[in-house]
């Protein structure tokens, strides 16, 4: 289990592989490695922060919770390597989407 706790408004995503990720459309089409090059990613937020402070000093906790599927742009996330695996640490507003 791994032991990173985000600060304020930051996650810890796990990118989905590629497996995990749909790779063709409900109708069969497959989509090919360069059109996903450019899309959001997906992943698993693994842990969330406290929240977001505001100017008045008052906490605002996360939309996202553990567990969570996500989807979130491309290049907001830091890259991070524990114990070989790779892991992402965003904010929140790079998060785009929850999917259900």
């Amino acid at each position: 289990m791994i032991k990173i706790k985000p600060l304020a408004d930051r996650v810890l995503i796990e990118p989905l592989s590629d497996e995990e990720r749909v790779k063709k459309t409900k109708s069969g089409i497959i989509i090919p490695d360069t059109a996903e090059k450019e899309k959001p990613q997906e992943g698993k937020i693994i842990a969330v922060g406290e929240g977001k402070i505001l100017e008045s000093g008052r906490l605002t906790p996360l939309s996202v919770k553990k567990g969570d599927k996500v989807l979130f742009s491309k290049y907001g996330p830091s890259e991070i390597k524990v114990d070989g695996k790779e892991y992402l640490i965003a904010k929140e507003e790079d998060i785009l989407a929850i999917i259900d």
